[in-house]
């Protein structure tokens, strides 16, 4: 038997529950096959073998083949349309108990960034970020929140006096930010998805997918957010089929679901 690309990805779903079949091959293959190349191991069929039985290659092949860039405030001129733009029309709207979720969350940047922004137009205690995403490991780190002094960069700085605090080289970020988010694990090619969300946060992973996979996505977001809510997507992405969709567009990464 030939051990090619195609039975790692088999195994790799019966392991997993990843299915890598919707992420596209030349970029993945290409991931993973460095990563072999990095561990010294020769062959898919000896790779898969110690991912069943080496508990520290497994969490490393999980941490590398799922994307995890990320950064508070990214693309600063998106935040600030959000927070002069659409939170205040979501409080006309829904009110001050939101139902946010921020969709592959990574190490938390893009959360507890919504927890901050929020801050500005509903108490803290009365905001809730309902953070996800596919890789425990990253979500560890999330739940610790130390971050290097690029990650914040773009932090304004009245957030940056206020919630975190430096520790040696990094920085820390605030109990009372971290509190605001309850982290879960969950897999937006396989697991259900929540329901009537007043706002949808994920950016700068769906490029990673197929077509088809990215069109079944932007339809559970859409299937997800209640009338009058918004999808704030990635400044590398775009919905090319909003309209078959259902969706308006509010502007490049902001879509939303009509009234």
């Amino acid at each position: 038997m030939e051990y090619d690309y195609e039975y790692l990805k088999k195994e790799v779903l019966k392991m997993t529950q990843i299915d890598l079949n919707a992420y596209k091959e030349r970029q993945m293959k290409r991931r993973i096959d460095t990563l072999i190349s990095k561990n010294n191991i020769q062959g898919y069929d000896k790779y898969v073998a110690v991912l069943k039985t080496d508990k520290e290659r497994f969490d490393e092949f999980i941490n590398y083949i799922t994307i995890n860039v990320s950064e508070f405030y990214r693309n600063p001129e998106q935040w600030k349309f959000m927070d002069e733009k659409v939170f205040p029309k979501l409080v006309e709207r829904f009110g001050k108990n939101l139902k946010v979720w921020s969709a592959a969350c990574s190490t938390g940047d893009e959360p507890y960034s919504l927890v901050m922004a929020l801050s500005k137009h509903i108490p803290i205690n009365q905001i809730k970020i309902y953070a996800t995403d596919l890789d425990k490991t990253v979500m560890a780190k999330a739940k610790v929140g130390l971050y290097d002094a690029k990650s914040i960069a773009s932090v304004p700085e009245e957030f940056k006096k206020k919630y975190f605090t430096q520790v040696g080289p990094s920085f820390k970020i605030s109990d009372e930010i971290k509190s605001r988010v309850e982290f879960h694990e969950h897999n937006l090619l396989k697991d259900k998805y929540p329901t009537d969300c007043n706002l949808i946060l994920c950016r700068n992973v769906i490029i990673y997918f197929t077509d088809e996979a990215k069109d079944e996505v932007f339809q559970k977001f859409f299937d997800s957010l209640k009338k009058g809510g918004y999808l704030f997507i990635g400044s590398t992405e775009q919905i090319l089929n909003y309209k078959d969709i259902g969706y308006g567009r509010e502007n490049s990464f902001f879509y939303e679901k009509p009234m």
